[in-house]
Order: structure tokens, then C-alpha cells, then sequence
């Protein structure tokens, strides 16, 4: 911390999110450029001045992540899709996390059922109450097997923390047959064939 140039009080050091101090001193304060505003470091880790916290809604940082190839699987439990997933570290503990998550959902032509659910590390997030039997997903699609179902998940979900999170897509089929993202699984009509594009975008806001 310095004096300002007028001698009318403190300067804060000035850097961006991404380049803190690593190795702060307790008490030490800075100035965020790209989040506007005023962190001090209490010994443990950096907290925002409440004066300073961006008003409720606002937008404090976006990652995502674009998924052009296929994924393919037979498994009938929950499986990762390869690739479809982002990861954030929430600025402060009571922001929300805006998640859409857009993709192209094949399946086996037939009875068979792609089942997909939205994930945040390892807990089910955005899907249905238990109901019997039935699985609980975000989504469920049951495409021709020659082409392709869009699909989203848009959920703002209440992480609570300031540790990395991460949001992915997990996908599993009823049994009948395959479930994938980003094709069609039967090849029988070639006319029919079709390759996807997939996104999941993720938004920490101010809450």
C-alpha cells in the first residue's frame, strides 16, 4: 500500500483477479481492475469489502467450453462425457452460477432412451424428484436413430463457495441400445447421418 500522489490517503496495490499477490501479508488490501473492486487478505484468504460488492446480478467472470466431437456409450449407469465439462472459481461464497449447457443427443432407434444429467463435481444438479422407478435426469431423449435431439439444461444454481467448481454433463442409456452426444447412432440411411456441436457456459453472478 502506498501514499497517493495528492497525500490524501492510501493507494491500494493495483492488479487484476488473476494476478494477486501469492504470497500476501494479513492485512494486506489491493484493487481489482477487471471486477472493481477492494479485496484484503485476512491471514487466510481474500475477502471483498462489503462497501465494494458488485450490485446484486451483476456478471463477475464466464468460462465455457466447446464440444465438437462424438461421445458414445452403452452403459446404463451415469458415465462422464469426455470433454464436457468447465470448471469456475466463485469470487465470493453467496454468488450463483448461471449453467446452460446446449447439446445434441443421439440414440439407438427403437425403445432406446438417452438419459442426461447436469453435475456439479459429484452431485446431481437441475433433475428431477425421485418418483418410483423412474431415473431422475435433467433431460431424456428418444431421437431417430438417424438423427439427432437438441437439448439444453439452464439452471442457476447456489455453490456456496469460493473453491473451484466444476459443472459437467453425464450421460447413460435405458439398456435398449446407445446413448451419445454429438451423432447419431444407426447408419442405416446415409442421408440421415449427422455430426453435433455441444457448449456448456458457465457465469458467476453477483448475488
Amino acid at each position: 500500500m502506498t501514499i497517493s500522489n495528492m497525500s490524501s490517503g492510501l493507494r491500494p496495490g493495483v492488479c487484476t483477479y488473476g494476478t494477486r499477490p501469492t504470497s500476501p501479508y494479513e492485512g494486506q488490501m489491493i484493487y481489482e481492475t477487471d471486477t472493481d473492486m477492494v479485496a484484503l487478505w485476512n491471514g487466510t484468504a481474500w475477502r471483498y469489502i462489503a462497501a465494494t460488492t458488485p450490485t446484486n446480478g451483476t456478471v463477475l467472470q464466464v468460462a465455457t467450453t466447446n464440444k465438437s466431437d462424438s461421445f458414445t456409450t452403452t452403459n446404463t449407469t451415469f458415465t462422464d462425457v469426455t470433454g464436457y465439462s468447465v470448471s469456475i472459481t466463485p469470487k465470493s461464497s453467496s454468488s450463483k452460477i448461471y449453467v446452460n449447457a446446449v447439446m445434441n443427443i443421439g440414440a439407438t432407434y427403437g425403445t432406446n432412451t438417452t438419459y442426461v444429467r447436469l453435475m456439479r463435481d459429484s452431485t446431481a444438479i437441475g433433475v428431477g424428484d425421485s418418483a418410483g422407478s423412474r431415473t431422475q435426469v435433467s433431460i431424456a431423449a428418444e431421437p431417430n436413430g438417424n438423427s439427432m435431439a437438441q437439448g439444453s439444461i439452464v439452471i442457476l444454481d447456489s455453490p456456496a463457495t469460493t473453491s473451484s467448481v466444476t459443472y459437467k454433463v453425464q450421460i447413460c442409456t435405458n439398456g435398449a441400445g446407445t446413448a451419445a452426444i454429438n451423432r447419431s447412432v444407426d447408419d442405416t440411411n446415409a442421408s440421415g447421418r449427422a455430426r453435433g456441436f455441444s457448449s456448456i457456459t458457465v457465469m458467476e453472478i453477483a448475488g
